[in-house]
């Protein structure tokens, strides 16, 4: 148990340290943002955007990135040759702005999100692509932001900010914004100073020929993302990470338990799956490669921690335990205790960045939300080691409502 424990604490304290990164030195935080423009247009964009499903949300979405102030770029929608209710809002867009927006069709007999944007890659005309989702708020400015990081940077890829903003819709909501808040705010800041980064899923910008250098994305992989993100730093890629709250890419969180909980499942098997195909491996530095080991390997902790963790506890209340064996039971809590403290700081800067009004309620629902949250996360993690184990590989859509799309958000973005 003694062990058990000192594994579990080690695991949070380094997730807990890594979150902090960005936070660190105000000079860190101040490197995290994009730099301000030059004005200048010298890049093209291709803008990918594959939709299945998403006839509620596509037309905001592509009506949002036909606003960019950047004067280069265009717009190719994917749409699955079963789906005409998207596809019919996909072409009406086209319609309306013929030259703007190109829609591409999905005929492969098995759908996903990385065979969509394989089957749109041959119609890329831009230096860059860039990939959104289709419930995407995409604030106008940002391509011209994009352009000039890669042109200051000399980076081959550019990995822009992602935020989940309904932080009230229901009780895990304002857990699930926060963890998007740390991710892009501050890990993927440590992981692309790392030389080792699993890509966020959009707002990723990628030099085109770079991306068919790579051959695109892995059309098998239900974490294509963060797939490219390994392939490209085993190859050395310089990906340059900026996150600004008035320009990040706004989101919604799943509307039920149930899609939250696919949608975890989907990201840690494709991390598993990452992991197995031991392309990180190749990355040139042993530290590389143990900080990519410890990543991929994220799910097993997560669901190793969801069986120890409870049965800890009650082994160390009702069984008859010496009083230093069962007090060592209790100490991952430490680490965790600290890390609700450290939320609950995030919370009020998280309220600050977007003009959020942030009441004790929901300082009460972090706290008492993290470990009902915490297992909901660590059944999705055991639930796909056991999904990997058995070779069950299919991709778990996730449904979107909208419910991001409200007026404070739209003030918020624009």
């Amino acid at each position: 148990m003694i062990l058990i424990s000192a594994v579990l604490a080690t695991f949070a304290a380094v997730t807990l340290w890594w979150t902090m990164h960005a936070w660190r030195t105000p000079e860190t935080l101040a490197a995290t943002r994009f730099a301000e423009p030059d004005g200048d247009h010298r890049l093209t964009f291709s803008l990918l955007l594959p939709a299945r499903h998403e006839q509620a949300v596509l037309e905001h979405t592509i009506q949002r990135l036909l606003r960019s102030t950047h004067q280069g770029y265009e717009i190719i929608v994917i749409v699955g040759h079963d789906d005409p209710d998207t596809a019919a809002v996909a072409h009406a867009a086209a319609a309306k702005a013929p030259g703007r927006v190109l829609v591409v069709t999905d005929h492969n007999e098995v759908k996903n999100k990385p065979r969509a944007l394989n089957t749109a890659l041959p119609f890329v005309r831009g230096d860059v692509v860039g990939v959104f989702d289709a419930e995407d708020q995409v604030h106008p400015d940002l391509l011209e932001h994009v352009d000039h990081a890669f042109r200051s940077t000399g980076a081959d890829v550019v990995q822009g900010g992602v935020q989940l903003i309904n932080f009230d819709s229901s009780w895990y909501s304002l857990h699930n914004c926060l963890e998007y808040f740390f991710w892009f705010r501050s890990r993927l800041h440590l992981h692309a100073d790392k030389g080792f980064i699993p890509l966020g899923g959009n707002t990723v910008f990628v030099r085109s020929d770079v991306l068919r250098t790579a051959n695109g994305w892995d059309g098998t992989c239900l974490a294509e993302d963060c797939d490219l993100g390994v392939r490209l730093s085993s190859r050395g890629a310089k990906v340059t990470v900026a996150y600004e709250a008035s320009l990040v890419t706004r989101e919604e969180t799943p509307d039920t338990i149930g899609s939250l909980l696919k949608q975890r499942t989907r990201w840690n098997q494709g991390f598993l799956q990452v992991l197995r195909k031991g392309e990180w491996r190749r990355l040139p530095s042993f530290g590389q490669r143990l900080l990519a080991r410890y990543t991929l390997l994220g799910p097993f902790f997560q669901a190793f921690s969801g069986i120890a963790i409870p049965i800890g506890i009650a082994v160390a209340i009702l069984a008859d335990l010496p009083i230093g064996i069962a007090l060592a039971t209790f100490v991952p809590v430490v680490p965790m205790a600290a890390n609700i403290v450290f939320q609950t700081v995030g919370l009020r800067d998280f309220g600050k960045q977007y003009d959020l009004r942030i009441t004790p309620v929901h300082y009460a629902r972090l706290i008492l939300g993290a470990l009902p949250y915490a297992l909901v996360l660590s059944v999705a993690a055991l639930r796909a080691v056991w999904r990997e184990y058995t070779g069950r590989r299919n991709w778990e859509l996730t449904t979107h409502v909208g419910a991001h799309i409200n007026a404070n958000a739209e003030a918020g973005a624009a």
